[in-house]
């Protein structure tokens, strides 16, 4: 009966693309789980078209609706966070922002948004009917909740997850679109420097025992990585919205564990993930790995559940009195709010929490000027994606410090003692100049 009901429901990618109609919302999920087939079929069909918004997030391949609609005579494409392809996109002018706490992505679809056709990747159809996310599974539930149609495209390369809210039956489904099954695309990972392992070396002593992690991407993530394996720090959890390789390497070192968590007690919980091979095979029908909407990752009081969690998050700058900016560089979007946020909060408020902010003490501009990341005011049309009041420890290659409980000016000094030795001078001038110091500190 199920595979009656499967090649009943078995269509061509240009068939689909034929029920798309002016003026409609479609929604083409996360990353990876974007669809490459379809995307083109309707690309194709642009003439016939007018006014069609596409929402998607993290993309990791080009998208054929954007490439060819230059002028946006007939599509228009809103992204939740950007990718490094994205980021090109909006300085063209081809994609707007769409701002949000990641964790809020399920309530959003089922409150506020408008969804007339959802079309994701998916696992091919399992002996039970289920068409599985594999490894994104975020706000897509949602998204099919509130969807009036809802197409698969599926792919033999996407790894199953096991988890909650994960997967979508045959019954709802109004088309499958048999993919390309094309390598899933993989992120490499970023070298670590000396700087990002100094960075490292600040954090993993502050990290106790059976802590439970949510790390980000990058060299300094990876940093941590590779420190806390190397270390003598047993019984780790992870609770994270983003599981990424260096993860794996942790599994591999014997140092996860889970069993002092206080949810999920011996799984790693993660809301997707992006990497290599390596990962997508790691997590794929791996009982220890449980895939879960974001909204149970990244809201705060699931966060904050678990005891001693550790938040480890980049930024691209922080002002004098703590401001954060991780997600835009002037009017310019870099990325998004992503996570951060939340689980900088769900952090603090967990029994024993940490959360790190890290950052280099200075960065190159387009000229090879170089220029402090630790600045005396957030630049004009800067996002600030965590408030002063939020922030706790910032860790440049100089040094750590702990703004928690410290006034304006306590945080002043505090930043300044981490930046980079040549800008500390002028970033002290700065700051007496417009009081942000106390006057007895001024010269």
């Amino acid at each position: 009966m199920l595979h009656a009901l499967l090649k009943e429901k078995i269509k061509s990618a240009d068939d689909v693309a034929n029920w798309v109609n002016s003026g409609d919302m479609l929604e083409f999920g996360m990353s990876i789980q974007q669809p490459d087939v379809f995307d083109v079929a309707l690309a194709a069909q642009k003439d016939r078209l007018t006014d069609v918004t596409i929402r998607g997030t993290l993309s990791t391949r080009a998208r054929q609706v954007i490439e060819c609609d230059p002028e946006q005579q007939h599509f228009t494409f809103e992204n939740w966070h950007f990718s490094g392809y994205d980021r090109k996109k909006f300085d063209q002018g081809l994609e707007s922002y769409v701002p949000f706490n990641f964790g809020e992505g399920p309530g959003i679809y089922r409150q506020y948004r408008q969804v007339d056709m959802i079309v994701i990747k998916t696992t091919p159809m399992d002996e039970h009917g289920y068409f599985n996310y594999g490894a994104t599974n975020a706000y897509v539930r949602a998204s099919c909740d509130v969807a009036k149609k809802i197409v698969v495209e599926t792919c033999t390369e996407m790894p199953y997850c096991y988890g909650t809210e994960g997967s979508v039956h045959i019954s709802e489904v109004d088309a499958v679109i048999e993919g390309d099954n094309a390598p899933l695309f993989e992120l490499p990972n970023a070298d670590i420097t000396d700087l990002d392992r100094t960075v490292a070396g600040y954090i993993v002593p502050l990290v106790q025992d059976g802590s439970c992690l949510q790390i980000g991407i990058g060299g300094m993530p990876n940093a941590v990585c590779s420190a806390l394996a190397e270390s003598d720090i047993q019984d780790l959890g992870i609770h994270t919205e983003m599981f990424v390789d260096g993860m794996v390497d942790l599994v591999e070192a014997g140092k996860i564990t889970g069993w002092k968590k206080q949810t999920h007690r011996g799984k790693i919980t993660f809301a997707f993930a992006l990497g290599t091979k390596r990962t997508y095979d790691f997590i794929h029908k791996n009982d220890m790995c449980l895939s879960l909407p974001v909204d149970e990752t990244n809201l705060t009081q699931f966060i904050s559940a678990n005891d001693n969690v550790v938040s480890i998050n980049n930024c691209l700058q922080i002002d004098l009195s703590g401001q954060v900016a991780s997600e835009s560089s002037g009017y310019r979007q870099i990325s998004g709010t992503g996570g951060q946020l939340q689980f900088v909060r769900g952090a603090v408020q967990s029994k024993g929490g940490l959360s790190f902010m890290c950052l280099s003490s200075r960065y190159k501009d387009a000229e090879g000027n170089p220029i402090s990341r630790i600045v005396q005011g957030i630049a004009p049309g800067t996002v600030v994606t965590t408030p002063r009041s939020d922030v706790m420890y910032v860790v440049t290659e100089y040094g750590i410090v702990n703004l928690k409980g410290k006034s304006v000016s306590e945080r002043a000094l505090a930043l300044i003692s981490i930046a980079h030795p040549d800008d500390r001078k002028s970033l002290h001038k700065q700051a007496c100049e417009n009081k942000i110091l106390l006057k007895k500190h001024w010269f």
